[in-house]
């Protein structure tokens, strides 16, 4: 099992980002902490989706789809 979220920066909230784990609620906290190189500066992170997938291999192509440029168009529409 695998998740796929979306993140908001609480104190800079032009700043988002997307990830995926097998453990959301202990990666969430590594965001927070500031173990997370790419988003300890802007600390802290609220969730804004997360989704589960039964298929790994499904999650990780939708995380890199909303990685890409259509994606980015898409979770801007309906998730943002």
């Amino acid at each position: 099992m695998r998740y796929v979220y979306l993140l908001r920066s609480e104190s800079s909230p032009n700043q988002t980002y997307v990830g995926s784990t097998g453990d959301y609620p202990k990666r969430l906290k590594q965001h927070n902490s500031g173990e997370s190189p790419y988003t300890a500066r802007f600390r802290p992170w609220r969730s804004v989706v997360v989704l589960r997938f039964d298929d790994d291999l499904k999650a990780e192509a939708f995380e890199r789809y909303l990685k890409s440029g259509s994606g980015h168009a898409f979770a801007k529409r309906h998730f943002w």
